[in-house]
């Protein structure tokens, strides 16, 4: 997997911009369709699903839950959507008194595939969710590129998928969905 990571110093006290570029050889148009699915558990996403209202589109609130969907990962508001290419969005991690921070996601297509860029920007400086955000940056990026290169996630977002039922005994009742709605 070609896959590289950087983080660009910016002035004291300004937070980090994090970016992980990995080529996938697959279509821009798949690539895509997979990233921005609001219909299924996305195993590059921890097995979460994306729940909206009407949509993805800049201004629309949307939250990850759990397969089960009585849990709230992640909640965020659409700052940018153009399909095929750009879906930026913030993000606070539920269980995390932090944030949020800014994602994005960039598809670029090259000869052979597509270059996807994922994006952090503006996460509190050393605080645990900028940690979570880092440390999630490289299985998002290889589960995304293996589904959409076999159809398959890789084994890691398989094993996410089977330790589904547990992560869900473990959230905070803080985490309910009814404590972060749309």
């Amino acid at each position: 997997m070609m896959s590289d990571s950087l983080t660009t110093p910016l002035p004291a006290n300004a937070p980090a911009v994090h970016r992980n570029r990995t080529f996938i050889k697959a279509p821009v148009e798949t690539v895509w369709s997979i990233l921005v699915a609001t219909d299924t558990a996305l195993p590059f996403f921890f097995g979460a699903v994306c729940d909206t209202k009407d949509g993805l589109k800049p201004g629309a609130r949307m939250r990850m839950l759990h397969p089960n969907r009585r849990i709230a990962m992640v909640v965020g508001e659409v700052l940018a959507f153009d399909p095929p290419h750009l879906y930026s969005h913030t993000f606070r991690m539920t269980h995390i008194d932090e944030g949020p921070a800014t994602v994005t996601y960039r598809l670029t297509e090259t000869e052979g595939g597509t270059q996807f860029d994922l994006i952090i920007e503006n996460a509190p400086a050393g605080g645990r969710l900028e940690k979570e955000m880092l440390g999630a940056q490289r299985f998002i990026a290889t589960n995304l590129r293996t589904l959409a290169e076999t159809g398959r996630p890789a084994f890691s977002g398989r094993m996410v998928g089977w330790m589904s039922p547990v992560f869900a005994l473990l959230a905070k009742k803080s985490q309910r969905v009814e404590n972060w709605p749309l």
